[in-house]
């Protein structure tokens, strides 16, 4: 395959330095790459697909009222990261949960970082995330937001960035996993030469977390996924990771609430009882005695339940008041005020445009931001200023003028590329990682993560739901740097 004619100029590149010269961590993979002929590399490519065909997984894009199932985007060229980069940001990501975890508790509790004039009242007034019938209550462990997925995103001078924190029911983990699953099957070869940190071991770690939730008398705790059902985008994923777990995968109506506030699932050998829920089902439509009572998808009670501590949930409700890109600005705030440290990771610069001085930075400079809905995901309501149309910025404007509370902008970033495989040869497109982090009893991160690409040249939308694809992530331990090492040590003794 010629790569002369791979340019990822001006933008930091994952696996070359400049042209024809790879990074240290990417070494091996592209003389292995440099090493096949552009046939062979499409034949892979076509395996690949295949074998995602083969294996079922698929992801639902929603579109004009409509719901298309297709098969899960994925470019067959891994992006990798070296590991002594990671144990870094593993470091920061667990710093990070750690302070978002302890501003819900305080949150929905005392207050006191409102009280402190930290975070200011009016946020929290005008969160749609927030539920009052969370305040008073401290989950297991004092933690909320039990499965985490955080975006990160490499600038143009090589700095990892968090862009965004998603703390309600994030999805993604399972597409990480099967990534990985066809590599294997795309190159193996790769593996001989590669020492790759695992990451099959995520359900095992989901499992362990998830007991760990349950109360200390409970020793075999019975856990469920509560699944919207098959037309929810991630069914495949919940599915996926109930089946891993070997946990039940139950919807709303398998299973109720009795009248002493116990939640019990409905079975062929009669009714058993739960003690962790792992929902995706959004906080609105859990339980439609408390929230919305149309709501087919819920089990009504369960809050009942929740509250007097006689099941788990995880994420627990209430989560996403965090899960706010205003919120987002002031999470190095919150690190620095509960836990008297720096954030490790840091922040993209954010223009809260309920602020005096940034609303006006940003009515002035929107052709050159990016404009996002404070609650909004999957890449939906934002609006990219240098290529958005005038009559789109003017929209925009509007928008914000009505509601100032509900933006946030941003300056647009060159974000990092990695090499895709095109029908013309390999080209470089923009990419993210999100990450997962579980935090119950102990805090453990993935190694690695979800990488997301944006397919369409020059795009900088990597979610599935906007047609981006992803690839398989490895955290790559340097061989020849520990033997160099170990060698002056064993040299020293």
């Amino acid at each position: 395959m010629n790569w002369d004619i791979y340019d990822s100029t001006p933008f930091f590149d994952e696996v070359l330095e400049k042209s024809s010269t790879p990074r240290p961590v990417a070494k091996h993979l592209y003389t292995y790459l440099q090493s096949l002929e552009k046939k062979e590399l499409h034949e892979r490519k076509q395996g690949a697909e295949h074998c995602i065909e083969e294996m079922g997984v698929s992801f639902t894009i929603y579109s004009e009222g409509s719901n298309i199932d297709r098969d899960w985007p994925f470019d067959i060229i891994p992006r990798p990261i070296p590991a002594d980069e990671w144990r870094q940001v593993e470091t920061g990501l667990k710093q990070r949960i750690k302070a978002l975890n302890l501003f819900i508790n305080d949150i929905y509790n005392d207050k006191q970082i409102i009280k402190d004039g930290i975070v200011p009242q009016h946020l929290i007034d005008g969160s749609s995330n927030y539920l009052a019938p969370c305040e008073g209550i401290t989950p297991p462990h004092g933690v909320w937001a039990n499965v985490s997925g955080i975006d990160l995103v490499r600038d143009g001078d090589g700095v990892l960035r968090v862009l965004e924190d998603n703390l309600r029911i994030p999805s993604g983990v399972s597409y990480m996993i099967e990534n990985r699953q066809v590599t294997k099957r795309t190159f193996p070869e790769l593996f001989d030469s590669h020492s790759i940190l695992p990451i099959s071991d995520y359900p095992i770690h989901l499992y362990e977390m998830l007991a760990s939730l349950a109360p200390p008398e409970i020793k075999h705790p019975e856990i469920v996924v509560l699944t919207p059902g098959i037309y929810n985008s991630a069914y495949y994923e919940h599915s996926f990771l109930a089946q891993e777990m070997g946990a039940q995968l139950v919807e709303g109506a398998d299973l109720f609430v009795d009248d002493e506030d116990f939640v019990y699932m409905r079975t062929v050998s009669g009714p058993c009882r739960v003690d962790v829920i792992y929902r995706r089902v959004d906080d609105v439509f859990i339980d439609p005695e408390v929230f919305n009572e149309e709501s087919m998808l819920g089990v009504p009670g369960i809050m009942r339940a929740w509250t007097k501590g006689n099941v788990a949930i995880a994420n627990a409700p209430g989560s996403g008041v965090a899960d706010d890109k205003a919120i987002y600005a002031y999470v190095p705030k919150m690190i620095e005020y509960y836990l008297d440290e720096e954030a490790l990771l840091p922040n993209v610069k954010t223009y809260l445009c309920y602020e005096k001085n940034d609303f006006k930075y940003v009515m002035d400079n929107l052709e050159n931001l990016v404009v996002k809905p404070v609650n909004e995901s999957g890449g939906y309501g934002i609006v990219i200023g240098p290529r958005s149309s005038k009559q789109e910025i003017e929209d925009c404007r509007a928008l914000i003028k009505a509601d100032p509370r509900n933006f946030v902008a941003q300056p647009m970033l060159d974000l990092s590329t990695a090499p895709v495989i095109t029908d013309t040869g390999i080209s470089p497109r923009h990419l993210d990682l999100r990450p997962f982090v579980l935090q119950g009893e102990d805090c453990w991160v993935t190694q690695g993560g979800l990488t997301r690409v944006a397919m369409i040249e020059g795009s900088l939308v990597v979610n599935s739901s906007q047609g981006g694809g992803s690839k398989d992530t490895w955290i790559v331990e340097d061989h020849e740097a520990t033997e160099e090492i170990t060698a002056e040590e064993t040299k020293a003794c």
